[in-house]
C-alpha cells in the first residue's frame, strides 16, 4: 500500500487555517458561496455593484470581481479540501502544481477586503488598454470592431470604429465591449 502526502505550495507559512482560491463553474460564484456558507465554510467573494442595462430597463447588479473564482478559509487538510470540492458549483483549487492547492497570503485577502469594503470604484477591466482591439457586444453597432481610444470615466470608454471608410468615435460602457 502506497500513501502519498499532500504537499502545499505556500504563499506564506500555513497556520491552522489558510485562504485558498477555488475555481467555480461559469456564473456559479454566488451559488457556490452560498452552498459553502451553509456547510460552515468561511468564504470571500469580492464583488461590485454595476449598472446593467437591458433594452427595457436598467438595474444595479452584483458582479464578482474575479469571475470564476472565490476564496475559502479552511484547514489545509484533505477533509477541508474535499468538503469544498464536493460543493455544487466548485471545480478545483487554484494550484501552482496540479493537485497541490496553493495558499493565498492572508495579507492579500485583507487588502482586497479593504478595497471592496471601501466603497470607492476600482478598475475591474484591467485588459482594456489604450490601442486594444475590441468588439461591440450590444446596441446598434453590435459586432463592429474598433480600437480603444481612451478611458473617459471608470466604466466608460471611447472607441474608434471604422465605418464606410471613415473613423467614428463613440462613448461606450465597458460592459458593451469585449476584447478580440
Amino acid at each position: 500500500m502506497h500513501a502519498e502526502a499532500t504537499v502545499l505550495h505556500k504563499a506564506e507559512p500555513l497556520t491552522d487555517q489558510s485562504w485558498f482560491a477555488v475555481s467555480v463553474r461559469s456564473r456559479h460564484e454566488f451559488v457556490a458561496r452560498d452552498e459553502l456558507l451553509q456547510k460552515g465554510v468561511e468564504t470571500f467573494l469580492p464583488s461590485v455593484i454595476k449598472l446593467q442595462q437591458w433594452r427595457d430597463r436598467k438595474k444595479q447588479v452584483e458582479f464578482p470581481v474575479f469571475p470564476g473564482y472565490l476564496f475559502v478559509f479552511i484547514e489545509p487538510r484533505a477533509e477541508g479540501f474535499l468538503q469544498v470540492i464536493k460543493t455544487r458549483g466548485t471545480v478545483t483549487f487554484v494550484s501552482l502544481e496540479p493537485g497541490h492547492p496553493t495558499a493565498v497570503a492572508s495579507g492579500e485577502i485583507e487588502a482586497l477586503k479593504k478595497v471592496v469594503a471601501g466603497g470607492r470604484s476600482f478598475d475591474v477591466y484591467p485588459g482594456y488598454k489604450l490601442g486594444t482591439r475590441v468588439r461591440i457586444r450590444r446596441g446598434p453597432l453590435q459586432g463592429a470592431e474598433g480600437v480603444l481610444g481612451k478611458r473617459e470615466e471608470a466604466q466608460l470608454f471611447f472607441v474608434n470604429v471604422e465605418l464606410l471608410g471613415r473613423s467614428v468615435g463613440l462613448r461606450i460602457c465597458a460592459d458593451d465591449i469585449e476584447l478580440i
